[in-house]
């Protein structure tokens, strides 16, 4: 890892909230993966040993069903964290994880971390600011999947991505549009619609880029509390 990657690293709840050389040790010398869009890390079931940093890329977790449907439960972005508590939650994957884009991945040694707990019991904390992080971020999913209209959870969506904080930017959509609408509780056909509908707030979707005239206005639209779908 370069300093560029390290940064990344210790902007993590997880390693953030532990000494420096800890977090070095628990890390090692594994290279990290670069890895092509579509690459499967690991199955629902299968034994957890390892949890990850995403340091490029964004990665989706998933659980199927026996039919073969697939339910999106979570997507990773860069200088997030996955997997870590499944480690510790009966050694099982609860979920599958795949690449969405191509991504570089730093893949931890579950055993260790363990050890280095067992170690210095203080540590847990750590581990709690981490499993806070990932709450935190389920119960906003979840919260805006209930108290959100469609237009309003793709606006959200959209001004998180945005590279800027006020006035116009151009935004390229992370991965498909598909995987978009599972992320945000709803079907590619209602995203095509919602995102229609946002276009008197100057939003244009051309492919996989979306213009937008006025962040403001777009941010403003998505916390309005007197939105309907109609």
């Amino acid at each position: 890892m370069d300093n560029r990657d390290w940064g990344i690293v210790r902007a993590t709840p997880l390693f953030g909230a532990m000494p420096q050389d800890v977090a070095l040790s628990i890390i090692g010398t594994k290279p990290v993966r670069v890895l092509d869009k579509g690459t499967l890390l690991f199955q629902q079931g299968e034994p957890a040993t390892s949890f990850f940093v995403i340091l490029e890329g964004w990665v989706k977790l998933f659980r199927s069903t026996p039919e073969g449907t697939e339910t999106v439960v979570s997507v990773f972005r860069r200088g997030e964290t996955f997997a870590e508590a499944a480690i510790f939650l009966g050694g099982r994957y609860p979920v599958s994880a795949a690449t969405v884009t191509s991504a570089r991945l730093l893949a931890i040694d579950g055993d260790v971390l363990r050890r280095r707990i067992i170690e210095q019991p203080q540590l847990a904390l750590s581990m709690l600011a981490s499993s806070s992080y990932h709450l935190k971020g389920l119960v906003e999913q979840i919260e805006q999947i209930k108290s959100l209209t469609a237009p309003q959870r793709i606006a959200a969506f959209l001004v998180n991505l945005a590279p800027v904080s006020e006035g116009s930017c151009l935004i390229e959509l992370p991965y498909e549009k598909t995987l978009i609408a599972q992320r945000l509780g709803m079907k590619p056909e209602s995203l095509s619609r919602a995102l229609a509908k946002l276009r008197p707030l100057g939003i244009r979707v051309d492919r996989e880029n979306v213009s937008v005239s006025d962040l403001r206005l777009l941010a403003r639209f998505a916390e309005a509390t007197d939105q309907t779908d109609d």
